[in-house]
């Protein structure tokens, strides 16, 4: 008859004090599994905190069914094994599942391999076929995880618009320096929804059309007359609040990406006599960043 004595330190994971037989500890264990516990839950029930005595008091009992994480590729596993043992190559799945060949390579290698009977070209246009059928279903994915995403936001209050304006700006706006004083509110970027966001936020915080200067910043062989158009319909605003365009001269050896037809350069926004304004702004970001180092002050909020 085995014995497990229950002895704090001896490796057992403190068990309580006493002597019990290791069939009597096991008849438990078994029971509660059949109950329907997770490893966990007996081990806490039984006080048996060492791995390697639970493995035995629970060997040949499988784990209930609540406990098993479903696999979301399971299905889709399953689909691909079938496909293969139906002569499909990997590239003729890929283009009926969409998933990617390394999947289902490993999904499929203690499978029989189908004869070979189509050409280099063939195999090659299949892979290529393949592959852009993986990116139509990453596509997919993508375009459904950024819906669902954007259903989550709903209605955005003042107060979340504001805070969310400061960290704006304090991301892509101009900020003073000890060695280099910068008052002055001046918010740069090529983003029509950021800019879109910040000029929401400029007239929550009760700046006027009136204080608001524009410029475009853009490459010289970029359409510049479209892009001062563009901005200024997209702003809104009057020609006359458009300052010169800053041209940025070529440079042959920069390889750009960016030189498509629905590129417009960036907006530079400026808010006029805005030293004061400029001021809230540091000293609004001081407390967001003070709020999120005082947890106890977040919880009372």
């Amino acid at each position: 008859m085995t014995e497990i004595r229950r002895r704090p330190g001896d490796g057992t994971g403190g068990l309580r004090h006493g002597t019990t037989t290791f069939e009597s500890l096991r008849e438990q264990a078994v029971s509660l599994r059949r109950e329907g516990l997770s490893r966990r839950q007996i081990r806490d029930r039984l006080h048996v905190h060492n791995n390697e005595i639970l493995n035995r008091l629970l060997d040949g009992e499988p784990a209930p069914e609540w406990t098993e994480r479903p696999n979301a590729k399971d299905d889709l596993r399953a689909k691909a094994r079938d496909l293969r043992l139906q002569g499909l190559t990997y590239d003729q799945i890929q283009v009926e599942l969409g998933c990617s060949k390394s999947s289902i390579s490993l999904w499929g290698r203690d499978l029989p391999k189908p004869e070979r009977t189509r050409t280099a070209e063939e195999r090659s246009a299949m892979a290529k076929r393949g592959w852009e059928r993986t990116l139509e279903t990453r596509d997919e994915e993508r375009r459904r995880a950024k819906q669902e995403a954007a259903a989550e936001i709903e209605t955005l209050s003042d107060r979340e618009l504001f805070v969310l304006g400061v960290g704006l700006y304090w991301a892509e706006g101009t900020k003073d320096k000890a060695y280099d004083r910068r008052e002055r509110v001046i918010f740069v970027n090529s983003d029509p929804d950021m800019v879109r966001v910040y000029l929401a936020w400029l007239r929550l915080l009760g700046v006027e059309d009136e204080q608001v200067r524009y410029s475009v910043m853009i490459h010289e062989t970029a359409d510049i007359a479209g892009a001062e158009q563009f901005w200024m319909d997209f702003a809104g605003a009057d020609a006359s609040q458009f300052l010169k365009t800053a041209i940025k001269r070529h440079n042959p050896k920069t390889i750009r990406k960016n030189t498509g037809e629905d590129h417009y350069g960036c907006l530079a926004i400026r808010v006029l006599q805005s030293a004061g304004l400029y001021r809230r702004i540091e000293g609004w970001w001081c407390g967001i960043v003070g709020a999120t180092s005082e947890p106890d002050q977040r919880n009372r909020t």
